[in-house]
């Protein structure tokens, strides 16, 4: 095994080049900026107290840059793996309490244990059963839920509704009345404040000023005694190592919840990862190893309390456009978050919590995907339904119920698509040799009433051989009694299983029982290989097969012409290849 293929930071350290560090710290100074407020405001939607966010933000980036294989990914605490585990560890425990807090750290551990493992026997592609439309749906789902999770902090409410979006809006209507509109006023201004300084300039992270300007204007104008909340006290120092505590019972109720964030988390990490690749010839990002990088953080982080964590999509593309050169970027970084906890925790004592919200909903509006809905509409309808049941569910009665109805219903899609594929009657373009399915060019492609040419796009399996045989059917009963010779066209069948051959058997020996001759033509290597061993081909004869249609179509006209010395299509063409 090569050694720097699973280490990678024993490739790209030993050839570091200087030039690289002017980059690689501004990169890492800003990303540290950003991780700390981000960090506390993540550590709110998981339901734990700020000093697990900075946690998050410190131990899993520094084991990322020793294992990953992206320069630029920035991994740490993120919106929508914070509320799934808020949403999941919520049903075993209260938010906030001790054993929450437990529970928490340990999913980290079991995520990581099981991206690990899904890294080291290469099961990356498991993630391809989470479709985009399904992706969609749940992102638009849980920015809705995070942003509207948020509305307690911009409006000073206390709300216990959970994670569903019908509960929450009910609940801040019956509060109403009990809004606080100086926290409100705190809340309006930094979100403008982030949205125009964020056009304005990437030089100065929007979040660290409106953090700097909420602290400012608690201290100078002692909000925190009108009713303003704020963050209070974080605790200093760095995490100290601690054993997760681990319940049998409490890893069996945790399982599917940490598979679930297994799959999201390595989704997101590397859909950021390989877009950043596509502006960077240096580097290959390797799906299964950051399924390994990224699993390491979660374990060794959760013995240094950390929850969740995975690759953001807005500080890694801050990262990118800073000029990071190499992980050095993020390992710059985490010394930001660890300068942090063991000098300036008590600086964020007034950080009101309306900022944290502003910081949250502004960074979980770019979530909200409203392109591929509007594709779907235009293409796609079925998806279009999947994406938005998935929202509806995962905004309605869970994020764990969402993305498994999303799974269920686009397996279920593509089980369907299988078992009833396209399948086209041929004609022929005049003066070629193409032929084209004849519903495409109505009246344009030139038909024969004795030769019936049945092009299916799919491979012949056990979900869809009765629809073929049927389909079949029915064409040759449209064709009428004068037709004379079938050819299947087999360019587009990729495969074809027991079930397959057992139905190409029963078709043959009946319509040749009604003096119907069959013809193969464009078969594939595999499939002709299965034909040949199955005893298909020798029934049909191997002169009925043919490289294209044009040779099956001419060898037809010939036959007709020597019709009258009583030579069939078969036995002529057997004739003509000897």
């Amino acid at each position: 095994m090569n050694i720097k293929k699973l280490i990678p930071i024993l490739d790209w350290l030993p050839n570091y080049k200087w030039e690289f560090f002017k980059n690689d710290l501004g990169a890492g100074l800003t990303i540290g900026i950003m991780l700390v407020p981000q960090g506390i405001a993540y550590a709110m939607i998981a339901g734990l107290p700020p000093i697990y966010g900075l946690y998050t933000a410190m131990i899993p980036q520094i084991i990322y840059a020793i294992f990953g294989t992206s320069r630029q990914l920035s991994v740490g605490p993120v919106a929508m793996d914070s509320l799934i585990v808020a949403s999941g560890v919520a049903a075993l425990a209260e938010i906030g309490s001790e054993h929450f807090i437990e529970f928490a750290i340990l999913l980290a551990f079991m995520m990581g244990i099981l991206q690990v493992l899904f890294g080291f026997f290469k099961l990356g592609f498991l993630v391809n059963f989470l479709s985009r439309p399904v992706i969609s749906g749940f992102t638009s789902a849980a920015a809705l839920i995070i942003a509207l999770s948020q509305l307690k902090n911009l409006l000073g409410i206390d709300l216990h509704s959970g994670n569903k979006i019908h509960n929450l809006l009910f609940e801040v209507y019956q509060h109403l009345n009990e809004i606080n509109w100086t926290t409100f006023g705190i809340g309006a201004i930094s979100i403008l404040i982030l949205i125009f300084l964020k056009q304005l300039t990437k030089k100065i992270p929007p979040a660290l000023l409106v953090v700097v300007f909420g602290i400012l204007a608690v201290k100078m104008f002692n909000l925190d005694q009108i009713g303003v909340k704020i963050v209070g006290e974080i605790p200093k120092g760095l995490p100290n190592f601690k054993v997760p505590n681990f319940d049998v019972k409490v890893i069996v109720d945790l399982f599917p919840l940490a598979l679930t964030l297994s799959f999201i988390a390595f989704l997101e990490a590397i859909s950021v990862s390989k877009a950043v690749e596509l502006k960077h010839h240096d580097y290959k990002v390797v799906p299964n190893q950051e399924l390994i990088a990224i699993g390491m953080g979660n374990i060794i982080g959760s013995f240094f309390q950390t929850y969740p964590a995975t690759g953001g999509f807005s500080r890694t593309a801050v990262n990118n456009q800073a000029g990071a050169k190499t992980p050095l970027a993020a390992i710059i970084s985490a010394s930001i978050v660890a300068l942090t906890l063991l000098f300036f925790t008590p600086v964020f004592y007034y950080l009101p919590e309306a900022v944290l919200g502003a910081i949250i909903v502004v960074a979980v509006f770019g979530l909200l995907d409203f392109t591929v809905p509007k594709q779907l509409l235009k293409y796609s309808k079925r998806e279009l339904v999947i994406l938005n049941i998935t929202l509806i569910i995962t905004a309605v009665i869970g994020i764990k119920e969402g993305i498994f109805t999303g799974v269920v219903l686009s397996l279920g899609m593509l089980i369907y698509r299988t078992t009833k594929p396209h399948i086209a009657i041929l004609g022929r373009i005049p003066d070629t040799h193409f032929y084209r399915n004849i519903k495409r060019f109505e009246g344009l492609l030139i038909t024969s009433e004795e030769i019936l040419i049945v092009r299916f796009d799919a491979q012949l399996y056990f979900a869809n051989v009765q629809y073929f045989k049927d389909k079949l059917e029915d064409f040759i009963i449209e064709k009428g009694h004068k037709l004379k010779l079938i050819i299947i066209d087999g360019e587009s069948i990729n495969s074809i299983d027991s079930s397959g051959v057992y139905m190409l058997n029963d078709i043959i020996t009946k319509y040749r029982s009604m003096n119907i001759e069959i013809a193969f033509t464009a078969m594939k290597g595999p499939v002709r290989d299965i034909l040949d061993k199955s005893g298909i081909m020798k029934k049909i004869g191997y002169q009925n097969c043919f490289l294209s249609i044009q040779e099956a179509v001419d060898a037809f006209e010939e036959g007709k012409k020597n019709s009258e010395n009583g030579i069939k299509f078969s036995n002529y063409i057997k004739q003509t290849n000897s």
